[in-house]
């Protein structure tokens, strides 16, 4: 078999443009200055405090150890913030993509009435808010302080999101809905069987910022829980680490303040970073070939 060996097309090579070497090495200086910072991070977890004493920044311990993160899990408050969190993320997450969803299509239909008025309303708020002390106030009088309720009303519908979805849903073809209605289809039947199926690029997206969302709540779940029972994953790792800072404080006979070396203090940081971080990071490659179209698609459409 006689094998043809191609000449190495010499004009596309000369063809390289400084512009383009000028992006590719800003593009590797930018991911440099993103990932080393993050790389710092998981080392300072396995780091001891005598080696992160001499030097602060390092891509490899000299000494791994898994001190930081046995002290962090051997606090049994971990499992309880974990169960919290993921229950605010089986009870938010579908509610939040239901009215999302359910309002953009709405205000997403030309003869939706008030469709204008209703879509102002909702924007308005994006921009203005009560605050959290008549929101406080609305969880109180409904009975909702002290559960996980009053975490998943207090950011049902993100209005940004719901902007993100509309703009997807105008950008379908109007036909699909008209042959549709035409078959005797309602809105609500046209919006599960034929508009969401065709939308599960701006779905996945939609999902994964309400994910992270929920699994970052630490503000509301502050400031309506009051139990150490229902504390979500934030306000439990928030306060292992402020706990750390405090023991490390040691005041001697004398009154003069030192510190305790066995409470490594930003060990716990960083292995609480990694924590919550890493769920994150296992579920997104899931909906990572979803999420580039779905955020192209829902900010550029009209």
């Amino acid at each position: 078999m006689e094998v043809i060996n191609k000449p190495i097309n010499r004009r596309r090579l000369n063809h390289v443009k400084v512009s383009d070497v000028v992006i590719a090495a800003i593009l590797i200086i930018w991911g440099l200055v993103v990932l080393l910072p993050f790389i710092n991070v998981v080392m300072i977890s396995f780091t001891t405090e005598a080696e992160y004493a001499s030097t602060k920044v390092f891509l490899f311990p000299k000494r791994p150890t898994l001190a930081s993160y046995q002290q962090l899990l051997a606090d049994k408050r971990i499992a309880t913030g974990y169960k919290n969190t993921l229950t605010v993320l089986l009870m938010g997450i579908p509610l939040s993509l239901f009215c999302t969803a359910s309002f953009a299509y709405g205000s997403s239909r030309p003869n939706f009435p008030g469709r204008k008025f209703f879509f102002y309303f909702v924007l308005f708020t994006m921009l203005f808010s009560g605050g959290i002390i008549p929101m406080y106030m609305l969880m109180k009088e409904l009975g909702l302080t002290n559960t996980l309720w009053s975490v998943v009303l207090a950011s049902t519908v993100s209005t940004f999101y719901m902007i993100i979805m509309r703009n997807f849903f105008t950008g379908l073809p109007d036909s699909l809905i008209e042959s549709a209605k035409l078959d005797g289809a309602g809105d609500w039947l046209i919006l599960w069987r034929i508009i969401l199926p065709l939308s599960m690029p701006i779905m996945a997206t939609i999902t994964l910022f309400y994910t992270v969302d929920r699994w970052n709540e630490w503000y509301n779940a502050m400031i309506f829980l009051q139990k150490g029972s229902l504390q979500t994953l934030q306000l439990v790792l928030r306060s292992i680490v402020l706990e750390s800072r405090v023991d490390s404080i040691v005041v001697s006979e004398g009154g003069s303040i030192m510190y305790d070396k066995q409470n490594f203090t930003m060990g716990l940081k960083t292995a609480a970073i990694i924590i919550t971080m890493l769920p994150v990071m296992l579920v997104f490659p899931f909906l990572q070939k979803h999420f580039v179209k779905g955020v192209l698609v829902g900010a550029i459409k009209s």
